[in-house]
This record gives C-alpha cells, structure tokens and sequence, in this order.
C-alpha cells in the first residue's frame, strides 16, 4: 500500500514520503499561479482552481489567497463562495454541497497527529475526511477539524472551532462549537 493509499484510507502514513511531497509541491505551485493573478482575471483564476480542485460544480468563487495541499481531494457543489484566506488541508476528501458560502480566513484541516509523542516525532500523521452540506453559511475565522461533518442549512458563527459533528438546520457558535439555535428546514423544490 502507498503512503498516499494509506494517507486516504485513514491510516497513519508518512507525509514526508517523496511521492506525497511531489503532489503537495506541485499543488503549492498551482495557488501561487492562482493567487498572483489580478483581481481582473477571473477566468484564468477559474481555470487554475479547476486544475487544482478534484471536481467542481460550474459556478464557483474562490478568492485569493487560496491554499490546499494536493487539491484533487476537494469536491465543491454548485454556487460555492470562499472569501480570502481559505486554507484547505485535503489529506482526506474534503466535500463541499451547494451554496455554501466560507467568511474569510477559515481553515479546513483533515490533517492530524497522533498523541503520543514518540509516533508523532516519527513523521507519522492520519488524515479524516471532512463534509459540510448544502445551504450552509461559515463565518469568518473558523476551523473545522479533522472527522467533522456540517449538516445541511447550517450557520457556523464567527470564530468558532468545530470539533465534532453538527446537524441540520442549527445556528452553532463556540469553541468547541455546539449548537445554539434550531433553524426552520430548507424548503426542497
């Protein structure tokens, strides 16, 4: 088994593995290009994200800096909106629904490093997807750890820290974040 097979299977795996570092390179590359361009080049911004993002919905808006680590573990829905300083960690998938809308300077990190010291000073680490629904709303400077799936019709408040799951239709402040307030279901077409 690859370290990368290892690293999207959920088991320990050796980030600095030549094969993994060369992925992470070569998407690093590919955000600097992207973060370079002018504000006015939305269409060639576009074209880079889709050469780093694993799929995509047609409508989408990433603003700059934008950062991930390989990119291809990203799924984005339709109408999706980072504002700046998304950080992207995709050890594991990282998948987006519809019409979700990320505040600035918010980090999604599937990364994670083991407890115990002797295992973590080795290199090793462990990677856990991360899912947030349709019709959700991220406020500014929030993380989302590793394992954590965000519901559908969710608000996530300001600064928050996600450390486990939250259901649908819930407003959820805090550190650790925990629902506050119940939301009336999305109304399906």
């Amino acid at each position: 088994m690859t370290e990368e097979e290892k690293m999207l299977a959920g088991e320990l795996y050796n980030a600095e593995d030549p094969a993994l570092a060369a992925l992470r390179r070569r998407c690093k590359e590919l955000c600097h290009a992207c973060n370079q361009l002018s504000p006015v080049q939305t269409e060639q911004r576009t074209a880079l994200l889709r050469q780093i993002l694993g799929r995509t919905g047609e409508q989408f808006h990433i603003e700059p800096a934008f950062w991930c680590d390989y990119g291809k573990n990203i799924t984005l829905g339709e109408h999706f909106y980072a504002n700046h300083g998304c950080v992207i960690l995709d050890c594991a998938p990282v998948v987006f629904g519809d019409h979700v809308f990320v505040a600035p300077n918010c980090g999604f990190y599937t990364a994670g490093h083991p407890l115990d010291s002797k295992t973590r000073n080795s290199g090793l680490e462990y990677a856990r997807p991360i899912t947030v629904g349709s019709d959700v709303w991220i406020g500014g400077n929030v993380t989302v750890l590793p394992g954590v799936t965000i519901g559908s019709n969710v608000v996530i408040g300001a600064g928050s820290v996600v450390t486990r799951d939250i259901p649908d239709n819930v407003v959820a402040v805090g550190n650790p974040c925990h629902p506050v307030k119940d939301l009336p279901p999305r109304e399906t077409p």
